[in-house]
């Protein structure tokens, strides 16, 4: 039995160290000026090192084109849609894949590593200097959130069929999937929406239920190591702010007049707000701070997830010169600690959208609530 769950193990380490292959390969420059990838004997030195780091960033950055594989140093690609717009005024619309692996398309080429504006569409302008155009491209990420949002229609249009057809029946109680849905839900709106928010909590639940839904189903699927999955959508920081932005815009603009003046003229002694409106200052400085937050704290535990997973995958691949047992040994530990971050990242994904979810109940919530109506009310 030991003999095969070490068997069962080895295999999951080869299978894994399949994933990195393309980052041993190396490019070159040919005498028509083109990239091209080399292999073989020539390459021998570039496997014994591994780019760690490389390796990560690749993963966790966003992307002109969606990399699923490298076979015999075939890039197995989803080229995407790239659109900018030159200094000139003139639109370009092209597949990602005349820019990739060292290539350019009417001027525009992806810069290399070490350059300004790394890993981002950039062209020569008419004084020679390298400019960044406007770049409306579909890349990896935007493609990832399509895919998740579909999903995500499809899931929650799923689960209404469901009650549709059960609309006659007022006991049909709901089972398998239908009914996590329902648990979950029913979980979110009766013990984070409802409490937080208040007596009006009904106006709220339908955006606070889509972004705990948007956020839990991106970062499950960010662990999916194959498409469609694989994005790094949560651990993006635009994506993140965006949404939080989506908060403060629904805190701020449906913000009741008791929310207003306690940030303009707050109930503390008169010479802490005028001449010098400290304690205003001071509480706007709050209102910016609550989507900065937002933001980073989903963007800094997702990212970090997604890199310690890489991280733990490569000890396979650094500890081949360390000999066959000392390999065996890390591949071992590599992929039972890969697998238990796998496990803990799932749990993480839950968490990090119902603290989203949460913190924005609560922060609407503040806007909404009447405090010293209630206070003289009891008086």
């Amino acid at each position: 039995m030991r003999r095969l769950l070490l068997q069962i193990l080895l295999l999951i380490g080869v299978l894994l160290g399949g994933a990195p292959s393309g980052v041993w390969a190396q490019e070159v420059s040919t005498e028509s000026g083109e990239v091209a990838p080399q292999f073989g004997e020539e390459s021998a030195e570039a496997k014994e090192k591994l780019d760690v780091v490389g390796l990560i960033f690749d993963h966790i950055n966003d992307s002109y084109s969606w990399h699923i594989a490298t076979i015999d140093g075939h890039h197995v690609e989803i080229p995407l849609l790239c659109i900018v717009r030159s200094e000139e005024g003139r639109w370009y619309a092209f597949s990602s894949a005349r820019v990739s692996h060292g290539h350019s398309y009417e001027g525009f080429y992806v810069a290399p590593e070490g350059e300004k504006w790394e890993g981002k569409l950039v062209a020569l302008g008419s004084n020679g200097e390298v400019y960044r155009p406007l770049d409306l491209s579909f890349t990896k990420n935007a493609a990832g959130l399509m895919i998740n949002s579909l999903l995500l229609v499809a899931i929650i249009l799923g689960v209404a069929r469901w009650y549709r057809r059960r609309n006659y029946d007022v006991h049909a109680v709901p089972r398998g999937f239908v009914g996590a849905v329902e648990m979950l839900t029913m979980s979110i709106e009766d013990d984070i929406i409802r409490p937080s928010v208040g007596k009006d909590y009904k106006r709220y639940s339908p955006y606070l239920l889509t972004a705990f839904y948007f956020i839990f189903v991106n970062n499950l699927m960010g662990l999916v190591p194959a498409f469609p999955g694989g994005a790094n959508t949560t651990g993006n920081i635009a994506v993140t702010l965006i949404m939080a932005l989506a908060t403060m815009f629904a805190v701020n603009v449906f913000g009741n007049k008791e929310y207003w003046k306690e940030i303009l003229w707050p109930d503390v002694p008169v010479w802490m707000k005028f001449p010098i409106p400290l304690m205003p200052v001071i509480e706007l400085f709050g209102v910016i701070s609550k989507p900065f937050a937002l933001t980073v704290r989903l963007f800094a535990n997702i990212l970090a997830g997604h890199t310690v997973i890489l991280a733990l995958t490569c000890l396979v691949f650094i500890s081949v010169s360390m000999g066959t047992t000392m390999n065996i040994v890390m591949t071992i530990f590599s992929v039972l600690l890969s697998v238990f971050m796998l496990v803990l990242e799932i749990l993480v994904a839950y968490i990090q959208a119902y603290v989203f979810t949460m913190l924005s109940s609560v922060f609407v919530g503040l806007s909404r609530k009447e405090h010293h109506a209630a206070h003289k009310t009891k008086k």
